[in-house]
């Protein structure tokens, strides 16, 4: 049994609220077909069948791992709310040195500006 002080009742059972994107009918399936193609990208892909492998030999190991997450980049299981946005840092600069990022921006803008 907890108590919530905000709303100031005991409860029995958490009800997780999700914030809901307030979208247009049409712009709700464009952004489901983006969704779904950035999970079917290989390397989406692969994230989530190493979670899966990693999620079921740590049950298996008896680790309690409920609320948490598989970081790939630190191999190992944090809480959702620590494995978001690059530890903190962010995610413009996510696995790119600023030079790299720098070129590819540069050149991606060149090779697209003027196409017919």
């Amino acid at each position: 049994m907890g108590y919530c002080p905000t709303l100031k009742f005991l409860y029995k059972h958490v009800i997780i609220l999700y914030m809901v994107q307030k979208l247009s009918p049409t712009a709700k399936r464009a952004k489901a077909i983006r969704d779904k193609k950035a999970a079917m990208t290989p390397d989406r892909r692969k994230k989530k069948a190493e979670n899966q492998r990693k999620r079921r030999a740590a049950t298996k190991a008896g680790k309690d791992i409920r609320g948490k997450d598989y970081d790939h980049k630190d191999r190992r299981f944090k809480s959702v709310k620590a494995n978001r946005g690059n530890d903190g840092k962010g995610t413009k600069k996510e696995g790119f040195s600023t030079k790299t990022m720098k070129k590819t921006s540069k050149s991606r803008n060149r090779s697209t500006k003027y196409k017919k």
